[in-house]
């Protein structure tokens, strides 16, 4: 049965030691980004008169039912422009004041802004997620959120939207997901494969993101077959790989949630990753290089095929040296594959054996 950051509660064991949780224990969400960041360019746009009903959004200290009612109502005019407006005050109400996402969403704001994330104009799609992501930074909101139908309407947006969009959706999906329930029906609604392409093709900003919220669908087991199926084996071992674009970390952890698939384990030696992650073991950060042994004992502890794989790519000195300098947890994995690695095997086992 799997916990909810993704560690399996049977795991393995190897030589009396029980290797259930192969995540690192100082906490794996701190290599992640919170995702509740909001910006959209609001000013840039916006008309002198705008700009002051936005400052006040932003600064003001209450604001009465009945403006908030008002911005609700103008959410379903028949004028883009007046519903522009009205999403872009409420996404800065919500954003900057907390008290008041609980006030919006209860003065009916879910259900309009949701029907916004379906507008053809694009700059109203992005008001609209944004809204919404801001909202549901509140954990009471995030029922209403989801029975309001949000789901899809903001995988459309992952997939159509502006580069903005595409971020806070997925931001947005990621605060969905942090119910349990809803992790299954966000990847049954197509989110897994939308953020996959965005984890490759989009800026960096859009890789954290979407490495975050695939870190959180991931330890459902049905969308952990969904992200090799779209193929996430290559971006993740080419952000491995980049030392530079500071998603080693995020990359590495969300592949070591996928390791308890067969299928994960192909794909991984199939996208060169065993270089990858040798590399890592020996020049890595303390936590990069745990993580990759973690994930390298996975991929050993049942093919001698793999084992022979890893150990022609140089992984026994800097697995050494990493079980005399690493953390206590990072030694016992270090000695482990070592002593998986070293094991005398016969050609006819290594035949058979992966």
């Amino acid at each position: 049965m799997e916990t909810e950051n993704g560690s399996t509660a049977s795991g393995f064991s190897y030589l009396g030691i029980n290797f259930g949780d192969l995540t690192i224990n100082d906490n794996s969400s701190s290599a992640f980004s919170d995702c509740n960041s909001d910006r959209s360019g609001e000013f840039a746009s916006a008309s002198s008169e705008s700009r002051r009903k936005l400052l006040l959004s932003c600064t003001g200290d209450d604001f009465s039912d009945e403006f908030i009612q008002q911005l609700v109502y103008s959410l379903n005019s028949s004028s883009i422009e007046e519903q522009k407006q009205a999403a872009m005050e409420i996404r800065l109400l919500a954003k900057n004041k907390p008290e008041n996402r609980l006030k919006i969403a209860q003065a009916g704001a879910i259900k309009p802004l949701v029907s916004l994330i379906l507008s053809s104009d694009l700059q109203l799609q992005e008001y609209g997620v944004t809204a919404i992501l801001n909202l549901s930074l509140c954990d009471e909101n995030k029922d209403h959120i989801t029975s309001s139908g949000a789901i899809k309407p903001l995988v459309r947006a992952l997939r159509i939207g502006t580069s903005t969009a595409k971020e806070n959706a997925a931001c947005a999906l990621l605060r969905l997901s942090q119910i349990d329930e809803n992790k299954s029906l966000i990847g049954r609604s197509g989110a897994i494969p939308a953020l996959v392409h965005l984890l490759e093709n989009g800026g960096l900003r859009a890789k954290k993101d979407a490495s975050t919220a695939l870190y959180s669908l991931c330890s459902v087991k049905e969308n952990k077959r969904r992200a090799i199926e779209a193929g996430i084996m290559k971006p993740l071992i080419e952000l491995m790989a980049d030392f530079g674009a500071n998603m080693v970390d995020k990359s590495a952890y969300v592949l070591n949630l996928l390791m308890v698939l067969p299928e994960a384990k192909v794909a991984l030696v199939e996208e060169g990753g065993i270089p990858v992650l040798v590399e890592i073991v020996e020049v890595g950060t303390h936590r990069q290089k745990e993580i990759a042994a973690a994930i390298l004992l996975q991929l050993c502890e049942d093919s001698g095929v793999y084992r022979t794989m890893v150990a022609r790519e140089g992984a026994i000195p800097p697995l050494v040296a990493l079980s005399q300098s690493g953390t206590s947890r990072a030694r016992k994995k270090a000695e482990t594959l070592i002593e998986l690695l070293r094991q005398p095997r016969s050609g006819n086992a290594a035949a058979r054996d992966i």
